[in-house]
């Protein structure tokens, strides 16, 4: 085990997808980092210690999870998994990279969020893309349940493009860009941390839970890290929380930074009144339906798969529903998993990507180690538009389907029973999922603004040296898959840092 060292100029919270950039660009500025991540820490690409599941880009990793639910704020569970080690959530994900559209960065930029504009942004968005390696499928690589959807889009009104990430392109069905090699997936510990391990100036310490920052005269002096079964002080010059949408905010909520009311809840000493800490949580609605396939799909995806590389997922989707005016709000996944021994799905995913409904995340207790209460609050909206852009997309998939029968074979979920709009709506509300892209907990905003958390150069509000460096950052949600937008708020960040000394 890693030693803390007593102090670093720099401590980044959290070795995730986000907080692994800011460190590795840190570094390689000649800056003293230490980047603390709760889970382990497996060392560099190609040891042995990485669990076989992380690496494997068909499917999504889960034996490093940190057990997040809804908990009881539904009759059910809904499983908002995220990973607890080293890279993050970049160990687990679909590895689908996607951009959204320009005026989803515009929109921060015109909120007074100077510098985060589409055209601020794109650099570090073909940067990131260069570092993570992504790749771009071709059409002739899709596999026959990929490519059965990619036909039939143009029937719905989405023309068959070469690829998602044209940030001026509205509708469209296009082969994904992904960050997998040789069937590996990877992360931002092999992209960004790799190239800077061996500096001396860069220091990470995995197993290493960082339950509070420590503030002294209202500035950031440190960190209290519960490492090795003890609970120790670190000094810092300036501390980066970059936990995500979940752990951000609980950081902070147990470092005296939040709402009053719910601190003293908890005899948690107030540092900073910040009422928007762990509000305005969202994440994009999603539904996935499944048809039983046929014969003739089954043997083609046999032959697919016995002649090599055949991914679950492959090809998106992109159109815009009647709420829409501007760009797209609808993603389309189709989904064919091979490591569901005994069983077969045939699926596609239907996603909501600007989600009008807004939930929070609170304590439990002071514990760091206590889930917190994680409250999404899916199709809440009084209006009832997200559910109804949901629906929306779900009759499209059922258009498209309807073409493809012969291959796709009978709706099995939701099923004919959900055929009329009320039984569709009513589904929908009683079984809410997530597209596993939780943002806006930290939110930036201008000044005045009193629910914001951190400024344009994610600086926390009334606390020197705190910034914040993660998805929980956005104001709202871009129309995007958010694992390059993380890693674009990594580079934005670090470049800030840079540029305030």
């Amino acid at each position: 085990m890693r030693a803390l060292p007593e102090a670093a100029e720099y401590v980044v919270v959290g070795g995730g997808t986000s907080g692994n950039v800011v460190a590795a660009r840190l570094a390689e500025a000649g800056l003293d980092v230490l980047l603390l991540e709760a889970g382990p820490d497996f060392g560099p690409e190609g040891s042995a210690a990485w669990p076989a599941d992380l690496l494997d880009a068909t499917r999504l990793g889960r034996s490093h999870d940190w057990g997040y639910d809804s908990g009881d704020t539904y009759p059910w569970t809904v499983g908002f998994e995220r990973a607890r080690a080293i890279g993050g959530c970049s160990d687990v994900n679909g590895c689908t990279q996607t951009w959204g559209h320009r005026r989803d960065y515009d929109a921060w930029a015109e909120s007074g969020l100077t510098g985060w504009s589409t055209d601020d942004l794109l650099p570090l968005f073909h940067e990131g893309t260069r570092r993570m390696r992504v790749h771009t499928y071709a059409a002739a690589d899709l596999t026959p349940w990929q490519r059965a959807w990619y036909d039939a889009a143009p029937a719905a009104g989405m023309p068959c493009l070469d690829d998602l990430n044209d940030v001026d392109e509205a509708a469209g069905f296009a082969p994904e860009s992904v960050n997998i090699q040789d069937g590996v997936r990877v992360n931002t510990a092999f992209a960004y941390l790799d190239p800077v391990r061996a500096l001396p100036n860069l220091r990470i310490v995995g197993d290493a839970l960082v339950d509070r920052v420590v503030v002294s005269g209202g500035r950031a002096s440190g960190v209290v890290v519960r490492h090795g079964g003890a609970a120790t002080t670190v000094r810092a010059g300036t501390v980066v929380l970059a936990g995500g949408a979940y752990n951000s905010p609980t950081v902070l909520l147990r470092s005296g930074i939040g709402p009053y009311a719910q601190l003293a809840a908890l005899d948690v000493p107030l540092v900073q009144h910040l009422p928007g800490v762990g509000e305005n949580l969202h994440d994009q609605p999603f539904l996935l339906m499944s048809w039983s396939g046929s014969e003739e799909m089954t043997a083609a995806m046999e032959r697919a798969r016995s002649a090599g590389w055949a991914p679950d997922e492959q090809a998106m989707g992109k159109v815009a529903s009647s709420f829409d005016t501007e760009a797209f709000d609808l993603h389309f996944l189709p989904y064919s998993p091979t490591h569901l021994t005994g069983r077969k799905r045939w699926s596609v995913g239907v996603s909501a990507l600007q989600p009008r409904s807004r939930g929070f995340v609170r304590l439990r207790s002071a514990d760091p180690e206590a889930k917190p209460v994680i409250d999404h609050r899916f199709l809440a909206d009084p209006e009832g538009a997200d559910v109804a852009v949901l629906a929306e997309g779900a009759a499209i998939l059922r258009e498209l389907a309807a073409g493809l029968a012969p291959l796709v074979g009978a709706e099995l979920h939701p099923g004919p029973e959900t055929f009329a709009r009320d039984a569709l709506v009513a589904h929908l509300y009683r079984h809410p999922d997530n597209y596993w892209h939780p943002v806006g907990t930290c939110r930036m905003g201008v000044d005045g603004d009193p629910l914001a958390v951190v400024d344009e150069r994610a600086r926390v509000h009334g606390v020197d040296g705190l910034r914040v460096a993660d998805c929980s950052i956005m104001p709202r949600i871009p129309r995007a898959t958010t694992a390059m937008p993380a890693v674009v708020m990594g580079e934005k960040v670090a470049r800030l840092l840079l540029e305030d000394r």
